[in-house]
């Protein structure tokens, strides 16, 4: 059976039972039909989230082959669950650019899914529609205030860098020329569209404690500069009120549920190449207020949204995660041991074992954070006994606890091994957790010790841009912000085609962006985009709707 056909063959429990398992009221609950419910921001008790126990899991570098960080998180919540430990999954939403693209939905696989499989991959509650609308309000605002208030502000319609969003991959909308001059048209000027997971409003609402510091949050992005070269702000066109006001209910997290009957919170979507790539601060501590361990992702592998979750978010948040896992498939190893996609199924230990030294980097990096990592090995049928072996041995060589997960044939009976694994390391750690900079340091040092700790480089080297836009950042007091690098997921290097685990490279950095209001700055390594666009055979085409609404194609 496919992902859609086991998610729709599965009995939902009504969203009432699933908020009775974590102590809700049903009249505390927003719901949006029979299975999903928003939970209202008063349900959080920061002391009780801090006596929790918080999972992250991450993965080695991406490949083609997938890695299934979604399917593994799921599954070890059922695991978790099955041996008697109360615990909560907390996800990001999907975005729809990736659902019609070619990465597909983020609801998990197989029996380790999230429910409504269909709703979460579509639409779902309307958060990600809520950032966007926002998002746009402050740019239509923005040209606004050149049409009709005369440019009051001074503002150089050159240096405008704050862009329109849209929740699709749409290369078309990448770089576009607005306004035609005439007294109706708007004033001419180049921009051009992000997509939505990539908009400052989704950093800022996963950062956010409640709707009053996102409000500030708002009015602290930077939109660009005057003619004199001096700051504009959102605050400075008055946006930031309505804008929060749209984010009412977006910014409430999102309750459903696991194939098994488990609570599931869902809530924000950044990605982890261009942003932090976690879900929210809220719907985590609501998560740790509400069960006794929660399971987490953060997007790509250690290098990307781990480092952001136990940098960023964690020292934001005031989270002190207890254990990671560590995915691994076989399938992986060997692409990174040089097999070619199309060969990746046939058995090759020679090929697991060269490709090793990437699992090796993933676990020394979350060693980085005083975490021991649990590394889950997500199985796939083609997967030999000899290649799993090589990967047992190895780990065992390293120190390091090493579990098969079968989660998406088995469920929850799938990942007991893991999740036994994973409470033991847990239980062991209460306060063992320490980032890896302090936002005090300067950007150079900060960038320097990301690229050097977690990326293996040997040094770091900025263009005349990019060194102008760093003493820009320091004129203005925003160069004690964390570092929220936007590199490719395909390499630990910023060269996408250095497989494996690359060594004696240079990272380059060539501009800076801004996330004044989220809070944190993004040096920009190779060449990333905020836009991507659709493969020659979209995941689209394959999407289809009967007379009854039943939908086909998603996965």
């Amino acid at each position: 059976m496919t992902d859609i056909e086991i998610a729709q063959a599965a009995k939902m429990r009504p969203i009432t039972e699933i908020a009775a398992k974590l102590g809700i009221d049903t009249k505390d609950l927003h719901l949006y039909g029979n299975h999903i419910a928003k939970l209202p921001l008063k349900l959080i008790d920061e002391q009780k989230a801090k006596q929790k126990k918080l999972i992250l899991v991450t993965a080695i570098t991406p490949t083609p082959a997938g890695e299934g960080k979604t399917t593994t998180s799921i599954g070890l919540t059922e695991g978790l669950n099955r041996i008697g430990v109360k615990t909560t999954v907390v996800l990001r939403e999907p975005s729809l650019g990736p659902v019609f693209g070619i990465k597909g939905g983020a609801a998990g696989g197989g029996y380790a899914q999230v429910l409504p499989m269909e709703d979460i991959n579509l639409h779902f509650t309307g958060d990600l529609s809520a950032v966007e609308k926002a998002h746009n309000l402050l740019s239509a605002l923005v040209d606004n205030h050149l049409q009709e208030k005369n440019n009051a502000l001074n503002l150089d319609p050159r240096k405008i860098i704050w862009k329109r969003v849209i929740d699709m991959n749409e290369r078309a909308l990448r770089d576009i020329i607005i306004g035609l001059g005439g007294p109706k048209q708007g004033v001419p000027r180049q921009t051009g569209f992000d997509i939505t997971a990539a908009s400052e409003i989704m950093a800022a609402l996963c950062l956010a404690k409640d709707i009053g510091d996102l409000k500030e949050k708002f009015g602290n992005i930077l939109v660009g500069f005057t003619y004199t070269d001096e700051p504009v702000y959102a605050r400075d066109f008055k946006a930031h009120g309505a804008m929060a006001a749209l984010m009412k209910y977006a910014i409430m997290p999102n309750l459903v549920q696991t194939i098994e009957g488990n609570p599931a919170i869902l809530h924000g979507g950044p990605f982890a190449n261009i942003a932090q790539g976690t879900n929210s601060l809220l719907a985590t501590k609501m998560g740790l207020t509400l069960s006794d361990f929660v399971v987490t992702e953060a997007g790509f592998a250690s290098e990307l949204g781990a480092e952001k979750f136990l940098n960023i978010k964690s020292q934001y948040g005031g989270l002190s995660p207890n254990a990671s896992v560590i995915v691994a498939t076989v399938r992986a190893l060997k692409y990174h041991g040089g097999v070619k996609l199309a060969n990746l199924s046939a058995p090759n230990p020679d090929a697991v074992v060269a490709g090793l030294p990437n699992l090796e980097k993933h676990i020394e990096n979350i060693r980085h954070f005083n975490l021991s990592p649990v590394i889950a090995i997500n199985k796939f049928g083609t997967d030999s006994q000899e290649e799993i072996d090589a990967i047992k041995n190895h780990c065992s060589k390293l120190g390091v606890k090493v579990a098969v997960c079968d989660a998406w044939a088995k469920g929850g009976e799938g990942a007991i091994e893991l999740a036994q694994l994973v409470k033991e390391e847990a239980d062991k750690c209460t306060s063992c957790f320490r980032p890896l900079y302090k936002f005090e340091d300067t950007i150079e040092n900060k960038l320097h010790t990301i690229a050097t700790k977690m990326y293996g480089a040997d040094k770091v080297e900025y263009t005349i841009q990019a060194k102008s836009q760093m003493a820009k950042f320091a004129k203005l007091g925003l160069d004690k912000l964390p570092i929220c690098v936007a590199k490719t997921q395909k390499s630990l290097s910023d060269d996408q085609y250095k497989l494996g685990r690359p060594t004696g490279f240079t990272v380059k950095i060539r501009e800076f962006e801004i996330a004044a209001g989220a809070g944190f700055i993004i040096p920009i390594a190779g060449t990333i985009m905020r836009m991507p666009g659709l493969p020659s055979q979209p995941s689209a085409e394959k999407i289809d709707i009967d007379n009854e609404g039943n939908i086909t194609g998603l996965f």
